[in-house]
């Protein structure tokens, strides 16, 4: 039996992860051809997704305990729409084209902040936009391009779960554990 990959930090065991909704078939694929198309050499190593916790170091024991924090967390939230609509860019913060939320951003807004609490307890960078990345760290014609070829773009699928991922020592997001949310009454 093999040892998941762990990452070297400080001297210390450690899983770089991340907890994200994967964006459901076809839309999933069809955007990470597209991002791969632009050339974002990033475009293979994740699934499309929408983040709930960019990539955080854990520590090897303390896994379990981020595990049933998610766990408790996905036992109390109910499924929701996730509607997809039109391309916007986080420009000049970031060279980044993405999909906007049209439905489904309050709901990630609520779970990310219970995500990045407890043990995943994070302070982040720029503040939480819900979003499906596009295209990443290109030019800006091509982050233009990006946002024209999907200005129209609409999906929208039901989110009856996160999963938490973790990166692999060939740089490639696998999704280690799914959390099922609650069900909504009938």
């Amino acid at each position: 039996m093999t040892t998941p990959p762990v990452n070297r930090f400080d001297g210390r065991d450690v899983h770089t992860i991340g907890v994200a909704i994967a964006v459901p078939s076809p839309w999933g694929e069809d955007l990470q051809e597209a991002r791969a198309g632009y050339g974002d050499t990033t475009a293979w190593t994740i699934p499309t997704h929408v983040t709930l916790l960019p990539p955080t170091q854990v520590p090897d024991r303390r896994m379990d305990e981020v595990d049933r924090h998610l766990a408790d967390i996905a036992s109390d939230e109910p499924a929701f729409r996730i509607e997809l609509g039109g391309a916007e860019t986080f420009r000049p913060v970031t060279p980044t084209a993405y999909l906007r939320l049209s439905s489904g951003a309050d709901a990630c807004r609520r779970l990310a902040s219970r995500v990045r609490s407890g043990p995943l307890r994070r302070r982040l960078p720029y503040d939480y936009h819900p979003h499906v990345t596009l295209a990443f760290d290109l030019a800006d014609d091509i982050l233009d391009r990006a946002v024209a070829d999907f200005s129209d773009f609409a999906a929208s699928f039901e989110s009856r779960q996160f999963s938490r991922f973790e990166v692999n020592d060939d740089g490639i997001w696998l999704a280690e554990r799914d959390f099922d949310l609650s069900v909504l009454p009938t």
